[in-house]
């Protein structure tokens, strides 16, 4: 069972109710936040305690329906006071106005700006707050399952293209792969993207190694045996997130360090044939826009042969900006470098440190001069001359004998 990081409760259409699992308290703390507002959805996506272009699009979604319908219901409420409900034209743009706000979140994260601009064709044909309401709900519970659902297929898409791929260059035994930042059910409404094929690559392997229980020589074929997920400065997706995904689900895994790459492939005693990484935008030629350090990781793989897949759904797609060079990079607060946030232990022997209700107690510490310049991008943009593969939920695209990958099916 993947674990859940945002709950939607639909069981009233008339009056759903969103939590989601605050990110920057684990892996120590399980805490959910409820959400009831744009306001709400915009700050959690700000501070980060959701991220993953495809959550990032679903919570931003769920806090616009949970608005309308909150304003809708009769609810005493400071954000009701702002609607003239009388006036279906001025309820229109103050909607408007709000997806704008909301937008300004996280800029670079393509799902987030598609699905606000499907609201805004919603908004735009809807002749009063009732048919919005009925049309967005709609909307978000397709959001929803067909996230999930292509979560599934995209996993299933890149494993066995892989292990084909293995197959047909001859390899045999165990493997491992690479990732960072985080990708799994945790980025996503459950399974992954990345760390989707990552699943499925494991269930291929268990599966695999039940036949050899049984008799079966499937020992010959390729099965992945290890996973190596970067720790992903300066916010620690990986070792706070993806870290916490793989041990949930009893994958094997070693955590290491964005400066080991190298290292770890030249030495590791399970040969590494892959890595997969998510994208919070693709644009037409390829280039993809991801947590910095990606392109890192893809300069690395291509030095040493390691193929290098890009895995995201139809909506990270942008078929209007034509390479990477055009795509606005988010610059993140100099503090997020500066400071190392965490759950407080007791140094003597490791364990947490409770506040007087006993929950773990988060504290923040100093890693560099107070006065020092930093450069903090969210995002960093690696070229599709170093990507072998985009998975997505239609397969997989490949570059043709011109080194160009050809996604106009997918726009």
């Amino acid at each position: 069972m993947s674990l859940e990081a945002i709950s939607f409760n639909r069981s009233n259409p008339e009056r759903v109710s969103v939590k989601i699992l605050d990110q920057l308290l684990l892996p120590y703390t399980t805490k959910f936040v409820p959400i009831h507002t744009i306001e709400d959805g915009y700050s959690v996506i700000k501070k980060m305690q959701v991220r993953g272009a495809p959550a990032i699009a679903i919570v931003g979604s769920l806090s616009v329906l949970t608005e309308v319908q909150l304003i809708k219901c009769n609810i005493t409420s400071n954000v009701k006071e702002l609607y003239n409900l009388s006036n279906w034209e001025s309820i229109k743009k103050m909607v408007n106005e709000k997806l704008d706000f909301l937008l300004s979140s996280r800029p670079t994260a393509v799902n987030l700006s598609n699905s606000l601009a499907e609201i805004k064709n919603i908004l735009k044909s809807s002749n009063d707050l009732e048919v919005f309401d009925r049309d967005l709900y709609s909307y978000v519970c397709k959001l929803v399952d067909d996230d999930l659902a292509n979560n599934m297929r995209m996993g299933d898409n890149g494993a066995k293209y892989l292990v084909n791929m293995l197959e047909k260059d001859g390899f045999k035994g165990a493997f491992a792969v690479l990732t960072i930042c985080n990708t799994g059910s945790l980025a996503t409404s459950g399974y992954g993207t990345a760390l989707g094929v990552i699943r499925s690559l494991w269930k291929d392997s268990l599966a695999k190694t039940q036949k050899v229980r049984s008799g079966s020589n499937d020992e010959k074929h390729p099965k992945m045996d290890h996973v190596f997920p970067l720790e992903t400065r300066p916010y620690n997706q990986g070792s706070r997130l993806t870290a916490y995904e793989l041990v949930y689900e009893k994958i094997p895994s070693t955590l290491i360090t964005d400066s080991s790459i190298a290292y770890r492939i030249s030495t590791s005693p399970i040969p590494i044939k892959a890595a997969f990484v998510g994208a919070d935008r693709i644009v037409r030629n390829g280039d993809t826009a991801n947590k910095i350090g990606t392109l890192q990781l893809a300069v690395i793989c291509k030095q040493f042969g390691i193929k290098f897949f890009v895995v995201a759904p139809k909506t990270t797609i942008d078929n209007i900006t034509e390479t990477g060079s055009d795509v606005i990079v988010e610059e993140r607060n100099p503090d997020e470098f500066k400071l190392v946030t965490g759950t407080v232990v007791n140094p003597e022997d490791g364990s947490l440190v409770l506040n007087a209700s006993g929950d773990p107690i988060s504290g923040k510490v100093g890693i560099a001069p107070p006065e020092i310049d930093v450069w903090n991008p969210a995002f960093d943009i690696t070229p599709h001359e170093f990507v072998d593969g985009i998975v997505t939920e239609e397969g997989v695209f490949t570059k043709n004998d011109q080194g160009e990958f050809d996604l106009r099916s997918l726009f």
